[in-house]
């Protein structure tokens, strides 16, 4: 005896379906900008992010100076050690820290995979000096460096240079959200302060 579900499953496996239509893959892959660091930092601040700008030698002295005094800070086992100043009290992510670890913690530092001019994103995929996802969603502050050589244009000229099985995480802002009477909340799924260092 055939049951109501088969019967209705084996209507649908016998449906002529026809062969999908092709997706058209010729749009614009790249785009054109005058100045991609400065539309960069224009779609970061509208963000409501905050961004500096340093030259790499002073790097290390901008780190300090954006956390000083902020308390302790979490980076990634292998974040470049020059980033590690003195005056700010670091913890590791080796051996992995635990929810409530990176909860106590003041913030964090990291680095960057890509980042995406006209939409002021920053995407991390895990890599050299990024960590593990965690580690940028539990911290109420994000300190990210940012490489000019890292940044381009637009949403395909990132998609084409990242990794699609790397777990890929877009910033676009501090966390926030809005609910049905457009009331902001900030800090619901990340860090509530984003800021910036551009590296030129």
């Amino acid at each position: 005896m055939v049951s109501a579900r088969d019967e209705i499953l084996g209507r649908i496996r016998a449906v002529d379906r026809p062969a999908p239509s092709p997706v058209s893959r010729d749009y614009e892959r790249t785009r054109h900008a005058g100045d991609p660091v400065e539309l960069l930092a224009e779609r970061i601040t509208d963000y409501q992010a905050t961004v500096y700008r340093t030259a790499a030698r002073e790097l290390p002295y901008r780190i300090a100076e954006r956390l000083d005094g902020r308390g302790r800070i979490v980076v990634p086992p292998d974040v470049p050690r020059e980033w590690c100043v003195p005056e700010v009290p670091w913890l590791a992510d080796a051996p992995p820290l635990t929810v409530a670890e990176l909860d106590s913690a003041d913030g964090v530092l990291s680095g960057c995979a890509i980042a995406i001019a006209e939409t002021g994103t920053i995407v991390l995929d895990a890599g050299r000096g990024q960590g593990r996802r965690a580690l940028t969603l539990v911290p109420d502050h994000h300190l990210c460096i940012v490489h000019a050589d890292q940044i381009v244009v637009s949403v395909p000229e990132a998609i084409e240079r990242l990794d699609p099985t790397a777990p890929l995480t877009f910033i676009s802002g501090p966390s926030a959200t809005s609910d049905i009477e457009l009331d902001r909340v900030e800090g619901v799924h990340g860090p509530r302060t984003l800021e910036v260092l551009l590296v030129t």
